[in-house]
């Protein structure tokens, strides 16, 4: 068996396999009993895999020791050894990917938005600049505990912190229905826009799972300065790992630390 390929080939090699099984990373992770991270950090080449982890993984997605370690592996003469159904695994990837990419759903983030007004609105600190942290702090925060996105909003890298994409058409189709109200004030001397929600949120079209996330995040940062939770954005992993002016990925949400990680991970006995 060959055992010259770097950490970063066999990384690529699971990640192949486990996307070719249709498995997410919490599953693989379960399957072969280390935690979520330790999985990432392998795919990503950044962890080495000891042979009883190897032996394990082999199992799970069944393949050849000699085979997956050998410099000619391809998926190809993988699907050929395990005849695999290639429709049906692509299908399961396609779900898979189709789960992972972020697709804006509109009333839910109408919804998401009035919902935190309704709350914190009539805190003298909650401008525009604090409305968008609470707003990428539920989503990813979500992402981060179900593996599911909250609102779909896409977030952009800008020098002050995350800024979801589209939301002043949102806001402004908002005002027009008479949904929300813009108001531009002074905070500590500095201009503030401000918004004033003119109606209640739906509640009926938050989950529990939801309203819970956001809530958690309202409770930890709502009475928090622009400056604050500023400084504090540009300290998460998903912020921190992005390009500036690049679309941030909800992926990145897996390689939080605390105090940013929201979410219990079974520690790896051996790491």
């Amino acid at each position: 068996m060959n055992l010259r390929l770097s950490q970063k080939q066999i990384g690529q090699r699971i990640t192949e396999l486990r996307k070719m099984k249709g498995l997410s990373q919490e599953d693989l992770a379960k399957s072969v009993n280390i935690s979520r991270p330790s999985l990432a950090q392998i795919e990503l080449g950044n962890r080495s895999v000891d042979i009883l982890e190897l032996q394990k993984l082999s199992l799970v997605l069944e393949f050849s020791l000699d085979d997956f370690m050998s410099e000619d592996f391809s998926l190809d003469s993988y699907l050929e050894s395990n005849d695999v159904d290639v429709k049906k695994d692509k299908k399961a990837k396609k779900g898979e990917e189709r789960i992972s990419v972020p697709t804006l759903q509109v009333k839910k983030f109408k919804n998401v938005l009035l919902y935190i007004l309704e709350r914190c609105a009539g805190k003298p600190n909650v401008g525009e600049a604090v409305l968008y942290k609470l707003l990428y702090f539920s989503d990813f925060n979500y992402y981060e505990m179900y593996e599911e996105h909250l609102t779909g909003a896409k977030y952009r890298k800008l020098p002050y912190g995350p800024v979801p994409q589209k939301l002043d058409s949102i806001i402004g189709q908002m005002i027009d229905k008479g949904q929300l109200q813009r108001v531009k004030t002074e905070y500590h001397g500095y201009p503030q826009t401000r918004y004033l929600p003119l109606e209640k949120p739906d509640l009926t079209k938050l989950r529990a799972s939801e309203k819970e996330i956001i809530d958690r995040v309202i409770d930890q940062m709502s009475d928090w300065s622009a400056a604050m939770l500023s400084n504090y954005s540009h300290g998460d992993k998903p912020w921190k790992a992005s390009k500036d002016g690049e679309e941030i990925n909800y992926e990145l949400v897996f390689y939080r630390r605390p105090p940013y990680s929201i979410r219990v991970y079974e520690e790896d006995e051996q790491y």
